[in-house]
């Protein structure tokens, strides 16, 4: 506050540029400075001088007066006089005036008013020359002459604190004169006068420049010594620095009352006491010194000044916090006599600081490391790998369904589990390693020693285990899992950021393969990881450049075998990669946010060409929870259905149970409208994810699809995969629904989908994925069939 203050002031007056229209009063400066002190120093100024001119100007006129005497009648003379000093004595007193009305501050009006001063002065005092001058002798115009030149530089030296007053008298009496020699044929004197006016009134105007200038800066130094006085008083109230002296022996001089208080010694006894062992305080018997007074016994023997240097010190047996600068100090004859400097108590502004940096480096929710800490704490232990040739290992770990408990019971619990989640992290660390949280449910681990990988494979089986147990939490029993991934430095990265980047990869590995596993970086994930780069950039425009077709997979029905229609399958061909599998794409196409528009264009080729077939075949559409999840998305149907001509009855939406595990999306609202709308609804997949039957009650499903996955498990006599295709065809047959058995590749396993009560099936044992052509030649036989029997 107090530096502002003082430049403020300093910018304000002392560096101020005068500006010649405002000194003149016609006009406020330009920019920001405030003249009303300056001004009212000029008022002022000229209020000192006010019954000095009376005076010169009483002498003056009785002066003119005895010049004129014989030339003049006396009652004109004498008139001439008293209204002299009736003007005089008013311009003094308004001077007076205004004076004591402005002694802080004036206005511009009150310097642009004295124009009135000068013009009446100017005005009684042109009768002289322009009157009485006309008809009088040599002798009486010379000494006229002389009366008004001294007038005039008396006014021009006295009243130069208000230029636009005392320049307007003086060029009006100037001029008068100059007229009076020009009348009289004395045309070297009427330029003289001129030219003496004109220097009178210059000088003028620079010694009112001067006077303003001198005024600005006497304010601008006052200004500052009371800012200097105000930071004085609050150094010496604040009670916080304090100066320090010591000899050459290092032995305390002088010491100040402050820093005896400070350190909690009498400050009679203090002088003559040895500076270091006052501030080790109870350390100086132990030897057990602080970092920062060994870093100031080094300076103070090296004799070089130091500044900010910080140390513990102990003041009635507790730590304080010190921040001392100082410089050595040398007599005349260049001899060492010791230290001076100043002290600070920091101990707060430390506290605070490290509560900052605190919060910097740790999360609020969970109290763990915070990413930037972990960040930190990975190089550190980078470097300590580097430098003694060993290994640190990185561990990242992804919760498995934490979404799920979010969306279902909602933020508030999900911060509960986090919290519960570090509890168990927290407790398998040991002081080996450190465990943070990046962000949201990601945690990460860093071994500083990893030299043993049989010992990190046990942590990270120890973690899964610890996280996969069921949690407790407001009620609810909560079950979720982890993913972790591995990566050794330097072995899978020189850098702390190139070692999270291989974890992160080995991470994605673990995801991939379902959760609840654990894979250490290969050099072959980063391979990959550079093909989906590559993929998602060509599939950013595969659409855009027709690089998409659709082939269509038969749907028959179980006991007869006859068509029921077709799911459209997607493929994707590049020009340069050839035919890439769905199952690169298609996921990479929902992470990178293009499954929406893609899904578009599937429904609407689709639709399309089935608007082409016999109106018996129907055809299955795969939809994204992402394109469900947009309010938009019924608009789309009912339009792509428009446009096609194809009846809603011949469109059957295929989806995923993951539909339902958003809450509060609009996704059941809009599968509702397209079912009211005529169209079938398909359940896929159902028995591999979060299956439950509530998501059969909260949708009315015309077919459940059970996965390849169980129909493979049954033909090999698996009685599991048997018991989950028989409940779930009972189910279906009590909700009145139909089954669809997936990836059906041999007559046995078709009779074993009979006898297990399926109704209808697909597999490449009816036919595999058909292109455009074969799939609508193949719908127009099934359609004449269909019309001949």
């Amino acid at each position: 506050m107090s530096a502002g203050v003082t430049n403020h002031a300093r910018t304000q007056f002392a560096d101020t540029r005068v500006d010649s229209l405002a000194l003149l009063g016609l006009r406020e400066p330009r920019g920001t400075s405030d003249w009303g002190p300056v001004r009212a120093a000029q008022l002022n100024a000229a209020g000192q001088l006010a019954l000095f001119a009376v005076a010169a100007n009483a002498v003056a006129a009785a002066l003119v007066v005895l010049l004129f005497s014989r030339a003049v009648p006396l009652l004109q003379l004498y008139g001439w006089g008293a209204l002299v000093a009736t003007v005089a004595t008013a311009v003094a007193l308004r001077r007076l005036s205004v004076r004591k009305h402005t002694t802080e501050t004036a206005t511009l009006d009150r310097i642009r008013d004295t124009w009135l001063d000068g013009a009446a002065l100017a005005a009684v005092w042109a009768i002289p020359p322009l009157a009485f001058g006309l008809s009088a002798d040599t002798g009486a115009i010379l000494g006229l002459t002389v009366v008004v030149s001294l007038l005039m530089t008396a006014s021009a030296m006295a009243m130069a604190a208000l230029p636009l007053a005392t320049i307007l008298f003086l060029s009006v009496v100037g001029g008068a004169m100059a007229f009076l020699f020009f009348s009289t044929a004395s045309l070297t004197l009427a330029a003289t006068s001129l030219v003496f006016t004109l220097l009178l009134a210059t000088a003028c105007f620079e010694r009112g420049k001067a006077l303003v200038t001198l005024r600005a800066n006497e304010i601008a130094l006052a200004e500052r010594d009371e800012t200097v006085s105000l930071l004085l008083r609050e150094f010496e109230d604040a009670d916080a620095d304090w100066l320090w002296e010591i000899d050459a022996q290092r032995r305390v001089v002088r010491a100040s009352p402050r820093f005896a208080r400070s350190i909690g010694v009498d400050p009679t006894t203090v002088n003559g006491r040895s500076f270091l062992e006052i501030l080790a305080g109870p350390t100086w018997e132990k030897g057990n010194f602080a970092a920062g007074l060994r870093d100031l016994s080094k300076k103070l023997n090296a004799r070089e000044s130091f500044r900010d240097l910080l140390l513990p010190v102990y003041v009635e047996d507790q730590e304080r916090w010190w921040e001392m600068t100082a410089s050595p100090r040398f007599d005349d004859s260049g001899s060492f006599i010791g230290f001076r400097g100043v002290g600070s108590d920091v101990t707060e502004a430390r506290e605070s600081a490290d509560k900052i940096n605190r919060m910097a480096r740790y999360d609020t929710l969970t109290g763990l490391p915070n990413r930037l800490l972990i960040n930190e704490t990975l190089a550190g232990a980078m470097a300590e790998a580097e430098k003694w040739g060993t290994r640190c290992a990185f561990m990242m770990i992804d919760l498995d369904r934490f979404k799920a408990v979010n969306d279902t019971l909602g933020h508030p619990i999900g911060d509960r589990l986090l919290s519960r989640v570090s509890q168990r992290l927290s407790q398998l660390m040991t002081e080996n390693e450190m465990i943070g949280r990046l962000g949201g449910d990601e945690f990460a681990v860093v071994v500083r020693d990893a030299r043993d990988t049989a010992a990190i494979d046990r942590l990270a089986r120890q973690i899964i285990d610890a996280l996969s147990a069921p949690y407790e939490v407001d009620q609810h029993t909560l079950y979720i899992g982890a993913s972790v991934g591995i990566a050794i430095g330097p072995r899978d990265g020189r850098t702390a950021e190139m070692l999270i980047r291989s974890a992160d990869l080995a991470l994605y590995r673990s995801k991939d393969a379902g959760g609840g596993v654990f894979h250490a970086y290969e050099p072959q994930l980063h391979v990959e990881a550079e093909e989906r780069r590559v993929l998602e950039i060509a599939l950013r425009s595969a659409l855009k450049n027709d690089q998409f077709h659709l082939q269509y997979q038969p749907v028959v029905e179980a006991g007869s075998g006859a068509l029921k229609g077709f799911e459209a399958l997607l493929r994707w061909t590049h020009p340069e990669y050839g035919n890439i599998p769905p199952s690169k794409f298609v996921p990479l196409a929902e992470d990178a946010r293009l499954i929406a528009p893609i899904g578009e264009w599937v429904l609407r080729t689709a639709c399309h060409e089935a608007a082409r077939w016999n109106d018996s075949t129907r055809i299955a559409v795969n939809v994204s929870p992402e394109q469900l999840h947009n309010p938009n998305f019924f608009n789309l149907v009912t339009q792509t259905l428009a446009q096609s001509g194809l009846h809603p009855d011949r469109l059957e939406l295929e989806v995923t149970e993951s539909v339902f595990m958003h809450e509060g999306t609009c996704a059941v609202q809009v599968l509702d409208k397209l079912i009211d709308l005529g169209i079938r609804l398909s359940l896929d997949d159902f028995g591999t994810g979060y299956s439950s039957l509530g998501y059969l009650s909260r949708t009315r499903f015309s077919t459940i699809k059970i996965d390849r996955s169980f129909v493979q498990g049954a033909s090999k006599n698996e009685r599991e995969a048997v018991a989950i295709i028989r409940a779930v065809v009972a189910l279906a047959q009590s909700l009145g629904m139909g089954t669809t058995a997936e990836g059906v590749e041999t007559e046995e396993e078709h009779q074993m989908i009979q006898q297990l009560g399926c109704t209808k099936v697909q597999g490449y044992y009816f036919g595999r994925p058909l292109p455009v052509g074969e799939a609508r030649a193949l719908a127009q036989r099934h359609g004449r069939d269909s019309a001949a029997a």
